[in-house]
């Protein structure tokens, strides 16, 4: 069986009409992705940037209105410096390459996370693809980038404080990085390792997780849809009873 028939079968197992409205992605497994391949790391970096590309048009196909991915960590900063650039440079190729592929499918650019300490020709090449794009209303694209689940959690808690006012659950919400994104319904992670990693600590609080060994530049169509798949099996009760 071809590797098209194959993914065509898995496709009519997948309920296109109870897909989630959110789904975020932990990219994991770059690094070790090019390492297993004898490839300095920055190759790993290199293909999980183009799988990103061919996820986000699946995503796309499928309808999905909301997806996030996590592309680096305020902790990503402690590791090699020529490994820090080639994930910036990624990035930056990516946006100056394929803002028109968001344009054309009414793809709407977000991020949430701290631009300040990116080199300033990221940051604008961000705001640049974000203007561009503000007007898309198919999907919103998220990338979370020098983030920290914690940090956000802090950034809206001064909010909170300079506001001088209790606040409910609601409130706090609106103090968010991107308020207007609803929760992740589906958060997958590749490479096998099985925690958040400090990634949408406060909107996870009822995320279905899916965890899988597949490697991010690995990670392919036919693996999204299984994962979603296995959501769609999946009894949501958020606290409550059956």
């Amino acid at each position: 069986m071809s590797v098209k028939s194959n993914e065509t079968k898995i496709l009519r197992k997948l309920d296109l009409t109870r897909l989630p409205n959110h789904i975020a992605i932990i990219m994991d497994g770059n690094g070790r992705w090019a390492t297993r391949r004898g490839l300095p790391r920055s190759y790993g970096h290199k293909a999980g940037c183009e799988n990103l590309k061919k996820i986000i048009i699946n995503l796309s196909d499928l309808g999905i209105k909301n997806a996030s991915f996590f592309a680096f960590s305020t902790e990503n900063w402690k590791r090699p410096q020529d490994e820090i650039d080639s994930i910036f440079n990624s990035v930056r190729e990516y946006l100056h390459e394929d803002s028109h592929v968001l344009i054309e499918r009414g793809i709407k650019l977000t991020y949430i996370g701290d631009l300040k300490r990116l080199p300033t020709d990221l940051v604008d090449a961000f705001k640049r693809v974000m203007e561009e794009t503000k007007d898309c209303n198919k999907m919103t694209l998220n990338l979370a980038i020098n983030y920290s689940g914690r940090e956000e959690i802090v950034r809206a808690a001064n909010k909170a404080i300079t506001n001088g006012k209790q606040i409910t659950v609601e409130d706090f919400d609106k103090l968010l990085d991107l308020p207007e994104m609803p929760a992740p319904d589906f958060v997958i992670r590749t490479s096998g390792e099985q925690r958040l990693s400090n990634f949408m600590l406060y909107q996870m609080a009822y995320s279905e997780l899916f965890f899988t060994k597949v490697l991010w530049p690995s990670f392919t169509n036919k693996d999204l849809q299984k994962a979603l798949i296995n959501f769609q099996h999946r009894e949501r009760r958020f606290g409550g009873l059956k």
